[in-house]
């Protein structure tokens, strides 16, 4: 595993355990009438779910680059191709239209 898929494993574990704890504390604060610590873990366990979530959408982003990167390697010529492609496009979107003088 890499650093980066590391990190990402730790964001979910941390996301998890920070959701388990919010619910713990929703939990503890609907059995003592505690409506401050039922909305401090409700918030705990939204937190946690974006956190493992954000560590999802990383990896597949982290995957999505690796793909593009091996793309390149392999067919640079192809890469040089889209690339000279999307900028022709981007520079007639962007440039505006010049009118020739007669």
């Amino acid at each position: 595993m890499t650093d980066s898929s590391n990190e990402a494993f730790a964001d979910k574990a941390e996301g998890a355990v920070q959701e388990g704890v919010g619910k713990l504390k929703d939990a503890a604060g609907g059995l003592t009438g505690d409506l401050g610590l039922q909305a401090e873990g409700k918030a705990d366990e939204i937190a946690g779910v974006a956190r493992q979530e954000f560590a999802d959408l990383y990896e597949e982003g982290e995957s999505r680059i690796e793909q593009a990167v091996l793309f390149i390697q392999d067919r640079p010529l192809v890469s040089v191709g889209i690339a000279a492609c999307i900028g022709l496009l981007l520079g007639l979107l962007v440039l505006p239209w010049r009118k020739a003088k007669a």
